[in-house]
């Protein structure tokens, strides 16, 4: 569940309309997400329009601290690829 989690984030941080691709991206930063930018074509990037964004892999760590304590899970890091073309 928590990867469908971060995913519906990871869509809801995309601008409705035209996108902007720097704010698409820094956005995504915002919300702790490590990007990977796949591109197709040349152009400069303020010619690029987003074309997707989809989920990549979330790495996590479970632990009680302490013995006897309830398990706690942490997100260590998250990935999402941006789709760009260009």
């Amino acid at each position: 569940m928590a990867a469908l989690g971060s995913a519906g984030l990871a869509v809801a941080a995309v601008p409705t309309g035209p996108s902007n691709v720097t704010t698409t991206i820094n956005g995504l930063k915002a919300h702790g997400f490590d990007v990977i930018v796949n591109r197709v074509g040349t152009a400069p990037l303020s010619e690029c329009t987003v074309g997707a964004v989809r989920p990549g892999h979330q790495v996590t760590r479970t632990d009680s601290g302490f013995p006897g304590d309830s398990l706690t899970t942490a997100v260590i890091s998250k990935t999402v690829y941006v789709d760009l073309a260009c």
